[in-house]
């Protein structure tokens, strides 16, 4: 009796080819190219989404320091590199990480402010009864550079 060895036909072979790796690899790095030019734009939205909300709650601590206080607060307040100041000891006023906010008195029936962050280099305005400042056109609404 004479024993019987398996056929091995190219059906029976698993694996894939060089070629079929190699269309993966290019459809990933194509799929790649696309994604990351619109993620670089999301995390600069990002960046001016957080600043604007750091100036609309200035603008909430600003008048209810003025209804406390009788005045307006002003300084500069920064949240950079892990290193948080506030604008002001009574305050408790600090943007989020990575973004300057600096408030200046008009008048003092009025303050202006900018906001900037270490990610972009854009700034963002906001202005209550004072002069407009930089792009900021309408009193209480925060703005930024286009």
């Amino acid at each position: 009796m004479r024993a019987v060895l398996p056929t091995i036909t190219c059906s029976d072979r698993r694996g894939f080819t060089l070629i079929e790796l190699l269309i993966v690899v290019v459809i990933i790095g194509i799929l790649a190219a696309i994604a990351i030019p619109k993620f670089a734009s999301t995390k600069e939205r990002a960046f001016l989404v957080s600043m604007k909300a750091d100036l609309r709650n200035l603008a909430t601590l600003e008048e209810s320091y003025l209804f406390n206080s009788g005045v307006y607060v002003a300084g500069t307040a920064s949240n950079v590199a892990g290193v948080a100041t506030e604008l002001d000891p009574n305050s408790h006023f600090v943007p989020s990480a990575g973004v300057t906010v600096t408030v200046t008195l008009a008048n003092p029936a009025g303050w202006s402010a900018t906001a900037s962050h270490t990610g972009t280099g854009k700034q963002c305005y906001i202005f209550m009864q004072a002069p407009p400042i930089g792009v900021a056109t309408v009193d209480g609404e925060p703005r930024c550079d286009p």
